[in-house]
Order: structure tokens, then sequence, then C-alpha cells
């Protein structure tokens, strides 16, 4: 039976598909930690307020990559290499979603509409990984191994969308919307392209440790490019729209711990 949760449990159970799975996930996380500390750090003057939710916004990433990891350790496994074909986080800056290394790597102080990229990009990523950690909370929130890990995840990344749509709802109530409808749009199309290869690269990684038949292989890959043309006719636009969050100011305090973890 070819489910979403048939398809986890079989990663789950079998230690190189469980190690592959952590270490794109701690790798991904990472990245996306220093890319937060990196604009934080380089925040305009009049965005300077929101300079302590982005570092949130980084740690928060950073402690995800340390969980994953932590994951790996309690069964005795250490992180692989990261195929590039799998890395999410790279493609997208490689296609140019989001803010490029090179001017985060610089100490030139960021533009507002800089600010409108990144919390454009972080809005379409992180709808993505909601949804991702929803459904793993769903099928996976009371597994004694992983279940802690998913649950405290899974509220953060609700936390990091409700912080993306309240941030871009108050720039276009500054006067930013056609920038910011503008950047959503972009970054959604290009994401779930990038989405796509990603699934199937990660699918035929899965496939070839779980020794799956061509013939699974073949639906799971169908599957993928089902997701993808539904997202490319419609599906994108989940990820631009913008309303106030039921959880206001969500990146407010200081960032969570996850001592059980370390």
């Amino acid at each position: 039976m070819l489910s979403a949760k048939t398809l986890f449990q079989e990663i789950l159970d079998d230690d190189e598909s469980f190690r592959l799975f952590c270490s794109i996930a701690a790798s991904g996380e990472a990245q996306g930690g220093w890319e937060n500390a990196r604009i934080a750090a380089l925040v305009p003057r009049s965005e300077r307020a929101l300079a302590p939710k982005i570092t949130r916004h980084g740690s928060d990433e950073d402690k995800h990559g340390r969980i994953f990891t932590a994951l790996m350790n309690k069964r005795g496994l250490r992180p692989v290499p990261v195929p590039p074909e799998t890395d999410y986080t790279m493609l997208l800056e490689r296609h140019g979603v989001g803010l490029a290394h090179e001017k985060l790597k610089a100490e030139q102080p960021l533009t507002v509409q800089d600010i409108v990229v990144y919390l454009a990009h972080s809005r379409v990523t992180e709808q993505r990984a909601a949804e991702q950690m929803r459904m793993l909370r769903t099928y996976f929130g009371d597994h004694p191994d992983v279940g802690r890990a998913v649950r405290m995840i899974s509220n953060d990344e609700d936390n990091h969308l409700a912080y993306c749509h309240e941030e871009l709802l108050r720039l276009t109530r500054a006067g930013h919307g056609p920038a910011i409808r503008h950047a959503l749009r972009t970054c959604a199309l290009a994401e779930i392209r990038i989405y796509r290869d990603v699934s199937l690269a990660v699918m035929a990684h899965m496939g070839r440790i779980l020794g799956w038949s061509t013939t699974r292989s073949a639906l799971l890959a169908a599957g993928i490019h089902a997701v993808y043309g539904y997202e490319r006719a419609a599906g994108w636009r989940r990820m631009v729209s913008l309303r106030m969050p039921e959880r206001r100011d969500a990146l407010g305090g200081p960032a969570g711990t996850a001592p059980e973890f370390a």
C-alpha cells in the first residue's frame, strides 16, 4: 500500500534510510539557521525591530538541526554527506529564490526590498515545512522515538509561518504590496518545481537503499509528478495568500530550548 504513513514508517524503520533522511533535514535546518543569522545582522536601520525575530527564527532552525542529529545519535548513527540533488535549501539559493549567499556574506546592510524578498521566501518555504510537519505529527506524534521531536518542530514551523504572514501584512500596509505579491508568486512557482525535483531525488535514493521494485518507484514518481501538476495549476496559490494569523507575535519571545535532544 502506497501511503505517506507507510512510506515514512519504512524510512523510519531502516537505519540507512533514516540516516539519510535525518542528514538531509539537519543540513537544511543548519543552512536556514545561518541564513537567518546573517539577515538579522544586516537588517536595515528602518527594520531593526525585526532583527530579534529573525534571530529567533534562525535559532529555531539551528535547534531543529541539532534535534535531527540527536535522533541519529540515539540510534548510534552518524550523518552522511547530503547528495547535491537532494539539497532543497541550496537548490533554492542556486535558482535565485531568496537572498543570494554572496549578499549575505558581505557586510553591506540589506534594503527593505531585501527584507521583502526574505519574508516572501520564508512565507513560501515555511508553508511547505509546516504542512510536512503537520503530516508527520498526525502519523508519528505519539511515536516513542521521534514523537516529541516531531511535535516540537511542528509547533516551531507553525510559529514561523504565522510570523511571516504578520510581517508581510505589516509591510503591505506600509506600501510594499505590489513588491510582496510579485515576490511571493515568483518564489512559489520556483519552489514547487524545486520541491518536485528534490522529492524525486530523495525517493530515488530511498528506493535504492530500501530495495524498492521498479513498479513501486515508478508509482511514487508518478505521484510526485501529480502533486506538482496540481500545484502548478492551482495549489501554489495557498503559498501566496496572506491573512492575519491566530498566533500573533509568534517569534516575539526568546527561542525555545531542546535539552532532551542536546
